[in-house]
């Protein structure tokens, strides 16, 4: 029998205000945590001893966050249920050396990150956000959240084959921003600025992890306003809505199965493998220090992940009406439609038959509809962090997600109920 909704459209009010203040996945992770500390969550440190007491903890690396929320009773082979998802998206990224320029104009140096479709980030007002390192170990985020650079686009007169014969943009030439006027290029004028903005002593920045971003804020779009249009959807939609289902799961307090968790992985977009990713010790080192805590053995652990399911949330997409025959003929996502369940047999998708079965159990008990992604066999396939979260942790994991348009734009597109559709599904998954 399906439970009210916890979830209505004051959620998707508030994904919209978590991507606006989530500019980097540093900025991600520090929002999520605040909500989780508004829930009663409280932080560890890696380098602490961890006690096994009930309650919701969380900690942070890097662009990373693993919460968990232990229910009173809770024995130490006792199964998890984890919500994970992705961090960061595909931007433009500060080279090490940043301050650059040439024929009157002052430029910022930035590497392509991930994969992008390089053309949105062309004539966008932009911004400049990320994390400085200073000279005592300490760190400082830092969000220039307002029009400071442009990637400017050659002017069609210039150019007149763009339109017949297609725009083609050389990823170092041709996407480094401008941010001024100025013959004069000297070497630490970016970071002096943002020392500047940060309230920071002259010379306090010895590294920077910075990256591009629009500052045009999110928007409802449509007649009846029933579209969403906004940045990095993929995938801090599924950020938002695996935060909002842990704090919920936590309120139930007692009498939860499993052990609910949120893992939020940095650098999916190119490979996961970091410290920070799926593809790294982060999440199989808590979940097993979480056992011990509890005064598990090997054993204990052994069990409990045994017991363990994950479903891996991320966007996926929706049929396009432009070029629907880019996608499987029988399997057409529809935004609005409910979240997706991702099938892949070449493993490029984590789900089985068996996770089928989980998804739509959790959607029946949420009252939310679903729907089948499946790809074009002509078109090649992309992946999320399930399948390595299978292989590595050897936990059952579900891919799931949001069906979106523009994936890896600047400015993605979703309809304004899946959010809280998602959201109310993974709910009801995590309280088993």
């Amino acid at each position: 029998m399906s439970e009210p909704p916890r979830f209505d459209r004051g959620h998707t009010h508030d994904l919209m205000s978590f991507l606006a203040a989530s500019p980097t996945p540093y900025h991600a992770v520090a929002n999520a945590a605040e909500r989780l500390e508004k829930a009663g969550f409280r932080q560890v440190a890696e380098t602490d001893a961890w006690d096994g007491t009930a309650g919701g903890k969380y900690l942070l690396r890097g662009g990373a966050i693993v919460a968990w929320y232990v229910p009173e009773g809770a024995e130490a082979h006792t199964p998890f249920r984890i919500v994970g998802a992705h961090t960061d998206s595909p931007n433009l990224r500060v080279k090490p050396r940043p301050d650059s320029g040439a024929h009157g104009w002052r430029q910022v140096a930035v590497e392509i990150y991930g994969g992008p479709l390089l053309n949105s980030w062309l004539d966008r007002d932009l911004g400049l956000a990320g994390r400085l390192s200073l000279r005592d170990g300490t760190t400082r985020l830092v969000d220039v959240d307002r029009p400071l650079l442009r990637v400017p686009q050659l002017a069609i007169h210039l150019d007149r084959a763009v339109n017949s014969d297609g725009l083609k943009l050389d990823k170092q030439r041709h996407m480094q921003p401008v941010w001024g006027l100025g013959e004069d290029v000297r070497d630490g004028d970016l970071i002096a600025f943002l020392e500047e903005t940060a309230g920071l002593p002259d010379g306090s920045v010895t590294g920077w992890d910075l990256m591009v971003h629009p500052v045009e804020p999110p928007a409802y779009l449509g007649r009846d306003r029933e579209l969403v249009a906004g940045p990095r959807m993929d995938n801090l939609l599924s950020v938002h809505a695996g935060t909002a289902a842990l704090a919920a799961a936590a309120g139930r307090g007692s009498g939860l199965p499993s052990i609910p968790v949120l893992a939020a992985f940095d650098h999916e977009e190119n490979g996961s493998q970091s410290d920070t990713g799926a593809d790294g010790p982060l999440l199989g080192t808590v979940l097993e220090r979480s056992v011990h805590a509890r005064g598990g053995s090997l054993e204990d652990r052994a069990r409990a992940l045994a017991g363990t399911v994950c479903l891996s949330s991320d966007t996926g997409h929706a049929v396009h009406p432009n070029y629907a025959e880019r996608h499987d003929p029988t399997h057409h996502p529809r935004v609005d439609g409910g979240p997706i369940l991702k099938v892949n047999v070449n493993n490029r998708y984590a789900t089985d038959g068996s996770g089928r079965a989980v998804f739509a159990a959790a959607c029946e008990k949420a009252g939310v509809p679903f729907q089948t992604f499946v790809s074009n066999n002509a078109m090649p396939c992309g992946t999320t962090i399930g399948p390595i979260t299978a292989a590595r942790h050897g936990i059952r994991t579900v891919d799931i997600g949001v069906a979106i348009l523009s994936m890896h734009s600047v400015r993605e597109l979703c309809g304004a109920k899946d959010p809280f559709l998602l959201a109310n599904a993974l709910t009801a998954f995590l309280e088993g």
